[in-house]
């Protein structure tokens, strides 16, 4: 697999997902979003992976945002494809059958942002800083920022934030349930390690059935509460329903083997 922007290794049933444009600050151009999709696709597929960690390379930046220069000249109908084809990319980690969790370690602005709240779990560090700065440029969030800041925070603090351009710190972040932890510096990653090793140790046909009645709650026109019954009636016939129950009956751990 050949990536221009993405940093990507397999360790311990775990994908490392790292933005690797640093002094871009990480930000997102086109050939970034086409190695994410990759990466993305492969720990989809790979039956080895259980969950993927995605940072920023270096100490100061996450992901600053989009790349500006590249859609500075862009028309309307560029500006609508581009932000629909973000959503498209973005859309495919939140309904990823497996947990994706942002590790912050600095800016996490525009799209930077947006990514981060298209994972199922984010943790920062202490000294990254949040924001939808566009409207400061003249334009609003494209890639669901608006969408899922409200599921986030509730909708007065996200129209707040979206309309002010305001930058929070990740104090500020972890009140307004941006955020599920604030860790100290170089530390997001290693907490977001032991996330994924308290899920992995959980059946993978369950916490996929998870994500999905999760997603469905926020989904127009689907009812979450049927999502919920269809997979929890799935789950009967799964071979790591038989192992979980035989295995809390013989007060033993389970070995779930993700069928």
């Amino acid at each position: 697999m050949e990536l221009e922007n993405i940093l990507f290794e397999v360790k311990e049933k775990i994908a490392y997902i790292t933005i690797n444009r640093p002094k871009q600050m990480n930000a997102l151009n086109k050939a970034t979003f086409v190695d994410l999709e990759k990466v993305i696709d492969e720990v989809n597929s790979n039956e080895s992976v259980l969950g993927a960690i995605i940072t920023g390379s270096g100490e100061k930046s996450f992901i600053a945002g989009a790349d500006i220069k590249e859609f500075s000249q862009f028309s309307v109908s560029e500006g609508e494809a581009l932000s629909r084809e973000g959503m498209r990319v973005f859309k495919k980690i939140e309904d990823s059958r497996k947990p994706f969790v942002a590790a912050i370690n600095g800016f996490a602005l525009g799209g930077g942002l947006e990514l981060s709240m298209a994972c199922h779990i984010r943790v920062a560090e202490a000294h990254a800083l949040f924001g939808q700065p566009e409207v400061g440029l003249g334009v609003t969030p494209g890639y669901a920022g608006t969408q899922r800041l409200t599921q986030l925070v509730g909708k007065g603090k996200a129209i707040e934030l979206l309309m002010s351009a305001e930058l929070i710190k990740a104090d500020i972040a972890l009140e307004y349930r941006l955020v599920n932890y604030v860790v100290e510096a170089g530390k997001a990653v290693e907490k977001a390690e032991t996330l994924l090793g308290k899920i992995n140790k959980q059946s993978p046909m369950a916490v996929a059935a998870v994500i999905r009645c999760v997603n469905d709650y926020y989904t127009t026109g689907i009812d979450g509460f049927n999502t919920e019954a269809v997979e929890f009636g799935k789950c009967f016939g799964t071979e790591d329903f038989k192992e979980g129950t035989t295995a809390f009956m013989d007060r033993r751990k389970p070995k779930f083997s993700g069928k």
